[in-house]
């Protein structure tokens, strides 16, 4: 799972280590110790919708994700439409000898900064 964080204005999205679901440490207490360690204040949850605007299996599995941070976190969490982020990770990749991992965390930069951008541009 791609990970990413703003800079403390939140103009830009930096890419951190991805996160290996199956490594045996649950996601929830990683998150938590990022918040803790960064200072956290808004979660920014990718929802794979797809490309016709529904959500399917994928998006109801990071709904719940959403919730479940949510829940245990004292931040706000927020679901952003992450879609074309994995092919748009994979442009910006073209020609590097890039894993699952890196293109996972550049899609994860995507995602970011999209949002970022977003609420630059709203005010």
């Amino acid at each position: 799972m791609g990970l990413a964080m703003s800079d403390p204005l939140a103009i830009t999205a930096q890419g951190l280590d991805t996160f290996d679901t199956k490594c045996g440490i649950d996601l929830l207490d990683h998150v938590r110790d990022l918040v803790e360690r960064y200072g956290v204040e808004e979660i920014v949850v990718g929802n794979p919708v797809g490309l016709s605007g529904r959500e399917g299996e994928s998006s109801a599995r990071a709904s719940e994700l959403a919730r479940r941070l949510e829940e245990s976190l004292p931040v706000r969490v927020t679901m952003w439409d992450e879609r074309l982020s994995s092919r748009e990770a994979g442009r910006v990749l073209r020609g590097a000898r890039a894993g699952k991992a890196a293109v996972d965390k550049v899609a994860a930069i995507i995602i970011l900064q999209s949002y970022l951008d977003y609420r630059r541009r709203s005010g």
